[in-house]
């Protein structure tokens, strides 16, 4: 075999057309070989003899992509020192573009024999655990042109690839569970016409499956375990993991910006699947433990503000890189639209601190790709001062926790929230105005990946998680939730009718609400889990979407709002309200005003009054302060939203003085919802009774 010295940039395996070449970062590494992997089982050692600045590389001829490759590396096993090194470990290539297989676990790929974790563990790892895949990186990308959808125009849709799919019934057998999936037109028409603009899909970089799940027949279904950064998970491919998954995820993406859908990805750039000092030794620990992890004052050790063993060095340079190189890589050569990014908090330590002015928001800020898309930051870690909601530079947005909190207290009757919640339906300026962000900044959720469905979350007081196999203890216990009458299942009808109205306040409400909505997959048609608030190790029917067969009721009414809010620009502000009349629109009225059901304004005592769980807020069409992309000015009609989120009827009074006529466009006290044009005309001075826990819109044109 000829060996050519190669070059030292880019890192992982470049196929050139002719051959590959292949390099790889080790500050530890004595000598590192790099192993060509044949499916006998041989493998061809080849020795990464030349170096520059730690990089190791080399250009072999003849090397074409479907190869399967690992690497080993000599070096010092001095756990005591943070050293590492092991070379009975096939370790994953860092930069690889796709992963074959899956772990086999035992003790072949573990550092150490059980029992004695400072000793060295000789067994050879190859037989058990994954390869490296060379991959062709050319593909017929046609027209393929990025939706770039506006912030103020954006619905975002967080699901799973296999979740979603798996039981669509209008989806081949050998597609359901996969890219190609998320590619079929009946999924594609499916959030088309639900009206989403982006899809969040949950991690899909390769992610491996816990050691201890596996022994307790689970899985690691929501992914948060990445080994490879690169790779696209090859358990979501319907046809080959020898680089066939690349082909499939970029198939599904050029199919669904043809839809006019963005794709965002929820990326794991806070730890990595090798777990704490009792982890298995599959990539980074083997090439370089002290470089890639936060090492405790014991060395033997590991920093976790993640909950999961280990946290990545974010101030080390080579992490930085990493992590950088993989975010360009999936926007420059996957056509991904941006990322929400799990644990953002802990992207923030360098030492202990959460920084925001850190080293890795200031190369996001001034990288010229990254900085182009959307950055969603999942605003918090399980550290000391973790909790970073509104914290987050002036390019990022954020998943509102307070927004979901607030809201839920709300429907659920918890006194002294009516001054929170303004704040949360009016875009958080209290988190955002302050640094220069815009309402857009808070990406509002009722409901995601992590906790109560929004079925569950009208169904359950309790978690329920005895099939995680932990006795219920793992979870979330404070959710936030209220069964309406009845722990679960029930024939109640009046507690199902509750249940019911209570999904569609939180619908309308999130729709409703200035900032980026995000729905949770099949909350629209009222999917459940049976009360597990904390699914991440369910690949089964529990997780799955269940799709139904001849639509509901609230997927009409989620349609509905969605569309509601997509055609009035009044529930998607790119500014703050200023809560008096806007200059140069021609209009007397506040751009928002405040009422008690009365019709009043509301007073300091009104807010502060513990009781109260009902107002009314006027929003003016015409009184947008931000201009059109053409610097024309906006006008829309104007609205008046009236929540009773009391347990019993209550009587509002259309306020006078900011219009005439009003016409009820959503009652969410029906079922239906009411369609536009057909609700009930109302007078200034009017009154509407509102049943207990429901929420009324009206409308009064321009």
């Amino acid at each position: 075999m000829q060996v050519w010295p190669g070059e030292a940039y880019p890192l992982g395996a470049t196929y050139d057309g002719a051959g590959t070449n292949f390099a790889v970062f080790s500050e530890a590494a004595d000598r590192i070989e790099l192993c060509l992997l044949d499916d006998d089982g041989s493998e061809t050692a080849v020795e990464l003899r030349e170096t520059d600045a730690f990089v190791r590389h080399a250009y072999l001829p003849g090397v074409m992509p479907g190869q399967r490759y690992g690497f080993r590396v000599h070096g010092p096993y001095a756990p005591g020192r943070g050293q590492r090194a092991n070379s009975a470990k096939l370790l994953l290539d860092p930069y690889a573009r796709a992963i074959s297989g899956s772990v086999k676990w035992g003790e072949e790929v573990y550092g150490y024999p059980f029992g004695a974790p400072d000793k060295r563990n000789d067994l050879d790892s190859a037989p058990h655990t994954m390869s490296s895949v060379v991959v062709n990186p050319y593909f017929d990308w046609g027209d393929d042109r990025r939706p770039r959808t506006e912030y103020h125009h954006t619905v975002l849709y967080e699901a799973h690839v296999k979740g979603l799919t798996m039981q669509h019934p209008e989806l081949p057998d050998e597609l359901r569970g996969t890219y190609a999936a998320l590619a079929h037109p009946a999924i594609i028409e499916h959030l088309t016409e639900l009206g989403i603009t982006a899809l969040e899909l949950m991690p899909v970089h390769q992610f491996v499956n816990d050691h201890r799940l596996v022994d307790m027949d689970l899985s690691n279904y929501w992914g948060y375990n990445t080994i490879g950064f690169f790779a696209p998970h090859n358990a979501y491919a319907s046809w080959g993991d020898r680089g066939q998954q690349v082909l499939e995820f970029k198939s599904a993406v050029r199919a669904l910006h043809e839809a006019g859908i963005e794709v965002i990805l929820d990326v794991v750039y806070n730890h990595t699947a090798e777990g704490n000092h009792l982890g298995p030794t599959l990539s980074f620990r083997g090439l370089d433990n002290a470089s890639y992890y936060r090492l405790a004052d014991d060395p033997r050790y590991y920093m976790d503000t993640t909950g999961t063993g280990n946290s990545l060095l974010m101030r080390s340079p080579h992490v930085l890189q990493l992590i950088m190189d993989s975010l360009r890589y999936w926007v420059t050569e996957m056509h991904v639209d941006g990322f929400r990014f799990d644990l953002a908090a802990t992207l923030a330590r360098q030492f202990h601190e959460v920084d925001r002015l850190s080293s890795f928001f200031d190369l996001v800020q001034q990288d010229p790709v990254v900085s182009q898309v959307k950055l969603i930051a999942e605003p918090w870690d399980v550290g000391e001062g973790g909790y970073q909601v509104g914290n987050f530079p002036p390019l990022w947005t954020e998943w509102n926790g307070k927004y979901r909190d607030t809201v839920r207290d709300l429907w659920r009757g918890e006194p002294r929230t009516l001054a929170e919640f303004a704040s949360r339906l009016t875009g958080s300026s209290d988190l955002y105005q302050d640094d220069g962000r815009r309402p857009l900044a808070s990406i509002n959720f009722v409901t995601c990946h992590d906790g109560f469905t929004l079925h569950d979350l009208v169904a359950y007081n309790n978690k329920h998680n005895e099939a995680n196999g932990e006795d219920n203890r793992d979870g979330e216990s404070h959710n936030r939730s209220w069964n309406c009458g009845a722990e679960g299942d029930t024939d109640d009808e009046a507690v199902l009718a509750l249940r019911a109205r209570q999904m569609r306040n939180f619908i309308a409400t999130l729709m409703l609400s200035q900032g980026v909505p995000m729905l949770s997959h099949g909350d629209e048609f009222a999917r459940t889990q049976g009360g597990n608030n904390n699914a991440y190790c369910q690949d089964s029917e529990l997780a799955w979407v269940s799709w139904p067969e001849d639509g509901s009721e609230l997927l009409d009414f989620t349609r509905a709002m969605v569309w509601l809010r997509r055609d009035h620009p009044v529930f998607r502000r790119r500014r703050f309200f200023h809560g008096r009349p806007v200059q140069g629109t021609h209009d007397e009225l506040s751009d928002i005003a405040w009422f008690t059901p009365e019709g009043e304004e509301m007073t300091q005592r009104d807010w502060g009054s513990a009781q109260a769980r009902a107002l009314s807020v006027f929003l003016n069409g015409n009184a947008i302060s931000e201009p059109g992309p053409r610097g024309e000015r906006i006008a829309d009609d104007s609205f008046l939203l009236l929540f009773n989120a009391s347990p019993k009827a209550l009587e509002f009074v259309v306020p006078v003085n900011h219009g005439r006529q009003w016409q009820v466009v959503v009652d969410t006290a029906r079922s239906e919802g009411v369609a536009p044009g057909t609700g009930a005309k109302v007078e200034a001075g009017g009154r509407l009774t509102l049943i207990d826990r429901s929420l009324t819109v009206l409308q009064r044109p321009a």
